[in-house]
């Protein structure tokens, strides 16, 4: 199940190892994505601290944590690719991998329906 932080990343337990990527609603708010910035793997998440940016024509937006832990794998072809953000956001558009250190912290963020509600507020 995916749960997405108010900042609009999602995070998906996926084994041991939690997924991380942006909704599809910031995209849209982004439009056309133009870079992409990602850290390297072995470094460290912590819950709410930037992880990464994204640029766009319109604007840059930093990416943050959903969870604390260690970044294990990293998307490195999506930069190449920035068309997969917005095409498929929650499969091939997934940025980092991360091993965490407190798998709980998931449960603090939004269902997907929560988020759908949240989104009409903005």
């Amino acid at each position: 199940m995916r749960r997405i932080a108010t900042s609009h990343e999602w995070a998906r337990l996926d084994g041991d190892l939690v997924s991380v990527g942006t909704v599809a609603f910031d995209k849209k708010q982004l439009g056309d994505i133009v870079y992409l910035e990602l850290p390297k793997a072995g470094a460290t998440s912590t819950v709410g601290q930037p992880f990464g940016e994204i640029e766009s024509v319109k604007a840059a937006s930093e990416l943050f944590a959903p969870v604390d832990g260690v970044v294990v794998a990293v998307h490195g072809e999506l930069a190449d690719d920035l068309d997969s953000l917005k095409e498929d956001p929650y499969g091939k558009g997934w940025m980092i991998r991360i091993k965490p250190s407190k798998p709980a912290q998931l449960d603090d963020l939004m269902t997907e329906a929560q988020y759908d509600d949240f989104v009409k507020t903005l």
